[in-house]
């Protein structure tokens, strides 16, 4: 039977847009099963369909081999652009990555942070305006530190490497930020009031899997370490959109699809990829579709299921 692996953002982001809370999923949680929920993360939801060595998501590695392909035999971290401000007790981080920054513009950023790095033992590269990298041996000691998401708009004491171990990182993300406070870069930035860059942000440690293992057998998403586990894997990625989703399995056959609607908001998450889905489920094109919210909850839509009319939907509840 054919079955879509879904993977939709947190319940609290489905719940804030009326349109989703009140679409799709309403019907189709009303009258699916709701199954055993996986801790929260959209990680974790990844882990629960792909199988790899190791403890930690190589989000770094992942995305590194993406962009540029030579991820394996080191150890790699993210040391991202970001934005930070402060108040009187904290420093709080409201923009990373996607800061507009210029290719010149990172060039010169990158020129005054490679020697504190690299008198630490890194290899900075900030090739990308948007994802920059620190290369490490692979018996280094990395700091596992939340994802931007993960920190983003909260206390970033909270997400600091902690202890004796994290001093050296503390360390590294302050000096990071006095070499960028005083830069020529943020300088002519805000005189134009573009967001600067004042700081780093350090995540996703880790090695490129030596295997991966899954059961899926084809993949729709924009996540550079979604596409790169597959690649791993040996699994098709596609692109589709809308009504090309019910399109990718074919009838009869045993294909397990990942489509990843879990950055979709709003109309785009309803229209772009819900309602196409829905079409697919009805029609037959997937026997089965099973979501997996970022939040942690899971559930099983059987085609099926529709015909449970006694369960009326009412709408996704906080």
């Amino acid at each position: 039977m054919n079955r879509a692996c879904v993977l939709l953002p947190e319940w609290k982001r489905c719940v804030a847009s009326a349109q989703v809370a009140n679409g799709t999923l309403s019907r189709w949680l009303a009258r699916g099963n709701r199954l055993e929920s996986s801790p929260a993360g959209i990680e974790q939801a990844i882990r629960d369909l792909f199988e790899f060595g190791g403890r930690a998501f190589p989000a770094a590695a992942l995305s590194r081999q993406v962009d540029v392909g030579d991820a394996a035999g080191s150890l790699w971290l993210r040391a991202d652009p970001a934005h930070l401000r402060a108040d009187m007790t904290t420093a709080r981080m409201l923009a990373c990555g996607e800061l507009g920054l210029s290719a010149s513009e990172t060039g010169e950023l990158a020129k005054a942070l490679k020697p504190l790095f690299g008198d630490a033992g890194f290899e900075f590269d900030a090739r990308l305006p948007n994802r920059w990298y620190l290369r490490a041996a692979m018996a280094a000691e990395l700091p596992q530190c939340a994802t931007p998401d993960e920190a983003m708009g909260d206390d970033l004491k909270l997400h600091l490497p902690a202890g004796a171990s994290g001093r050296r990182w503390r360390q590294l993300y302050n000096d990071a930020q006095i070499i960028l406070h005083n830069h020529a870069v943020n300088e002519r930035r805000a005189a134009r009031g573009a967001v600067t860059v004042n700081s780093l942000w350090f995540w996703g440690a880790g090695a490129l899997p030596a295997w991966v293992r899954s059961p899926l057998t084809k993949v729709v998403s924009p996540s550079l370490e979604i596409c790169a586990l597959a690649a791993l894997a040996g699994i098709p990625v596609h692109e589709a959109e809308g009504d090309a989703i019910g399109t990718l399995p074919q009838r009869n056959s045993e294909a397990v699809c990942l489509i990843d609607l879990a950055n979709l908001r709003g109309d785009a998450l309803e229209q772009g990829g819900l309602q196409p889905l829905d079409r697919a489920l009805r029609r037959g094109g997937f026997g089965a579709v099973e979501l997996f919210f970022a939040s942690g909850e899971r559930y099983l839509c059987r085609a099926a299921h529709r015909y449970r009319f006694w369960r009326r939907p009412r709408g996704l509840q906080p």
